[in-house]
């Protein structure tokens, strides 16, 4: 008999980890699953930002807590790995959208801004990946990750100067196909989010540079995200709807990707 389709989006006694999750999509995303009926634990590295973003959720009724750490290194990374099992039990949802970036002509990009976002946009991604995957996915034969890649990883630019960006995103793109590929006999799944343009901290210097208009004009719905947009895609991948899904990358960007070459 089939399952009834609410019943199937309903994350009803899952437990969700969402780094980067203290504002702008992360915070989006740790709404949507909370709101399904997960326990959120935010992480990123500013405690006075988390407090703030896990208030706003317990507000709305959601089971949510936060742990400030650097998720670029390693001993970061097992902080919060440990506060997790500690104060959740296990993970069942691992949303990875700690995420940099850095604006420079690629004969000028600096070396440490290069590191910095490859650091935070690749090396954090495989490192709690890794170790939540073995921690308990692993164990538990059950698992939903959901990278936060950009269409800035789908295609290269002429226009954007977003070298380190742009690499760091191609990577995670596919970081989730072939770590999906492994993890399949373990009961996982592995999905990526490619979003447009939204307005963010990440994303505040693009839009007041090119300006919100010409964005949101490139787009076939004539529009940039918004506070809702991910929240459908992120929990059809976190929720057992997607549970025969995974390897893929989903564009939230308006059609953009689809209809220009960069």
């Amino acid at each position: 008999m089939s399952t009834p389709v609410q019943k199937l989006f309903d994350l009803t006694g899952r437990t969700a980890l969402v780094t980067g999750g203290s504002r702008g999509l992360g915070l989006q995303i740790a709404e949507a699953l909370g709101e399904a009926g997960a326990k959120i634990l935010l992480t990123s590295r500013k405690a006075a930002d988390l407090e703030h973003a896990a208030a706003a959720l317990q507000d709305k009724g959601i089971d949510a807590r936060w742990v400030a750490a650097d998720a670029s290194e390693p001993a970061g990374v097992q902080k919060v790995v440990e506060d997790a099992l500690q104060r959740l039990g296990h993970v069942d949802i691992l949303v990875n959208n700690a995420g940099a970036t850095w604006g420079a002509p690629a004969e000028d990009h600096p070396l440490e801004a290069w590191d910095k976002v490859m650091n935070l946009n690749v090396r954090s991604v495989f490192m709690m990946s890794q170790a939540i995957g073995k921690a308990c996915m692993i164990p538990r034969r059950y698992g939903r990750i959901v990278n936060v890649a950009s269409i800035a990883g789908l295609s290269g630019s002429s226009k954007m100067q977003f070298l380190a960006y742009g690499t760091s995103k191609g990577a995670v793109v596919n970081f989730t196909r072939t770590l999906a590929g492994e993890w399949g006999r373990h009961g996982i799944t592995v999905n990526a989010l490619a979003p447009g343009f939204f307005p963010s901290k990440m994303t505040r210097g693009t839009l007041e540079a090119v300006g919100a208009d010409k964005l949101a004009a490139m787009s076939p719905l004539g529009r940039i995200g918004d506070d809702d947009d991910l929240k459908g895609a992120a929990l059809l991948f976190a929720s057992a709807a997607g549970k025969h899904i995974t390897g893929q990358i989903l564009a939230v960007d308006g059609g953009v990707s689809a209809v220009h070459g960069e």
